[in-house]
């Protein structure tokens, strides 16, 4: 049987609002487990969504040679409505199932079957190896964690029969353990994968890192430590030749100055000189014009020249990539460190399991907690309730002071409005040309912020909606964060972690990104045990 693989061929795309994202890419992914990393909003998700068959080229073509492509997004669907059958993509066949056990022999339902005869319990199998022994086809999805909603929809993408899957942030929302068990069962995956991710621990287990930045795609064989010492020296080497290019164009340009002056000097010593000698006026005009040739020959040279160095400094800045840093201002917050700003009283959180289902909690204002736990344990819920969110089933929630809540979904984004209108509406007090500059220094350049925020990148929505809450008037004494650090890329994570580290409000943040948990100066942690919630003291 044929290898199957993936290529590009010369491919661009323009977005509809006319910016080149990238253009002329030419690759092939191949049976090698590939990740793909580059910069928030450099077009990850639309090249893989491309290569996925879902979006077509602005030019060039996509080939999918004997491949049969599963595409998995990074923000799976839990809306109203939707089941585990849906997350898993096989509600149309047990459907049909349904249809030909109940007496239909319409074709449809038999094509829609196929040979999956035995989904359902193919299907059981997958959840149970997921640690989802408890779910079945028909819970509701919306009952469902961020981190157990990925692993069904893992689950869904092995069942698929697909030889191709391409994988985007599949890491996101999983606990440790779930990590761990995802880069297991993507090491025995047998076919062609491609793994969209900014998680290191996931990269490391891949076969090569194909890189996706202002200079196009690049391919380096090995894993992620490889991929960085290699993209290190190289860009190390690159700015050391621009510098190089730079230094030689001063130097020529010093060189082709001296020679002006030394021009220019003969020049006017032969004018000197002719007005004082008894010559002919013929051949004193005879000398004046061949002076006046050579010095039009020497501006002609050093133009060409120049035009040569600006070329070489050209062509060495082509190949440093466009990698500004990212910046986050801190909001400025005076509040006082004792002052409650919420307080949970024996409160019972709903659809959470009874081991986690009771709390109290109080939250005083300069506390830093950490909300740590497997998923479904409840943090989530338990930030939802925080927020105001979400009405407790019993006990009673006391909010006494304004707070921002930034959820897995980025809800408090309006996908229809431009990301400065929205910044606007939160920070008036700051003009449109500082808030532009902010969001330039979180990587929203100006054709970013001037289109619905729906249309950007995970990454690029998340520090949006950061954006819209950090710089606010009024900036909020108490801020609930769920599972931030998704879909940032490292130079955004760590923008993040000094910005919340020198953040004076109080902080609750819940995460599975232990690193990223350590460089906040958390004051507490506060986890999901099965004999219930447990505080302690950070450190």
């Amino acid at each position: 049987m044929a290898t199957s693989f993936l290529s590009l061929e010369d491919v661009s795309c323009v977005l509809p609002n006319g910016e080149l994202l990238f253009s002329h890419l030419n690759e092939s992914f191949d049976q090698r487990h590939t990740g793909l990393v580059g910069r928030n909003g450099v077009g990850k998700t639309v090249l893989a969504r491309m290569l996925a068959g879902q979006l077509e080229p602005s030019s060039g073509r996509c080939v999918r040679s004997g491949a049969l492509v599963h595409y998995l997004a990074q923000q799976v669907s839990t809306q109203a409505g939707g089941t585990v059958a849906d997350l898993a993509g096989v509600r149309g066949v047990l459907e049909a199932l349904q249809r030909i056990e109940a007496g239909s022999a319409a074709p449809l339902d038999f094509d829609a079957v196929g040979d999956r005869w035995d989904i359902r319990s193919q299907l059981l199998q997958a959840l149970e190896q997921q640690g989802l022994h408890h779910l079945a086809s028909d819970t509701p999805a919306a009952m469902l964690s961020g981190g157990e909603a990925m692993r069904v929809a893992w689950a869904g993408a092995q069942l698929s029969g697909a030889n191709f899957l391409i994988l985007d942030e599949p890491s996101n929302h999983l606990d440790q353990p779930s990590r761990e068990a995802l880069i297991k069962g993507l090491a025995r995956w047998p076919h062609g994968l491609l793994v969209i991710s900014h998680d290191r621990q996931l990269l490391e287990s891949m076969e090569r890192i194909v890189e996706l930045s202002s200079l196009g795609l690049r391919s380096y064989g090995g894993n992620y430590s490889f991929y960085a010492q290699a993209k290190a020296q190289e860009q190390q080497g690159a700015l050391a030749e621009l510098d190089r290019a730079k230094r030689e164009r001063r130097r020529e340009e010093q060189s082709m100055r001296e020679q002006r002056a030394r021009q220019e000097k003969r020049q006017a010593q032969g004018d000197r000189d002719g007005k004082q000698a008894n010559q002919a006026k013929i051949l004193l005009d005879l000398q004046k014009e061949r002076s006046d040739q050579s010095a039009g020959k020497l501006r002609r040279q050093h133009a060409a020249a120049e035009l040569k160095l600006a070329q070489r400094v050209r062509e060495a800045a082509g190949q440093v990539a466009n990698e500004a840093d990212i910046h986050l201002h801190a909001p400025v917050h005076s509040g006082a460190a004792q002052r409650h700003v919420v307080e949970l009283d024996d409160v019972e959180l709903p659809f959470v399991s009874p081991g986690t289902r009771h709390v109290s909690l109080l939250v005083t204002g300069q506390q830093r907690i950490g909300l740590i736990g497997p998923n479904g344990s409840g943090k989530s819920t338990l930030l939802q309730v925080l927020a105001g969110r979400l009405s407790p089933a019993a006990g009673r929630c006391r909010i006494t002071h304004s707070l921002a809540y930034l959820d897995q979904r980025l809800d408090s984004l309006d996908a229809e409005r431009t990301v400065l209108e929205q910044l606007q509406a939160a920070s008036s007090g700051l003009s449109e040309g500082e808030l532009r500059m902010r969001l330039a220094q979180l990587g929203l350049d100006a054709g970013k912020v001037m289109v619905a925020s729906g249309r950007l990148s995970g990454g690029e929505r998340l520090k949006a909606a950061l954006a819209c809450i950090l710089y606010a008037d009024t900036p909020p004494p108490l801020l609930l964060l769920d599972e931030p650090s998704n879909h940032l890329d490292l130079p955004s994570l760590q923008a993040l972690e000094t910005l919340l580290r020198g953040y004076q409000g109080a902080l609750v943040v819940a995460s599975h990104d232990q690193a990223f948990l350590d460089q906040l100066g958390l004051t507490h942690l506060m986890a999901a045990t099965p004999a219930g919630w447990q505080l302690s003291h950070a450190g």
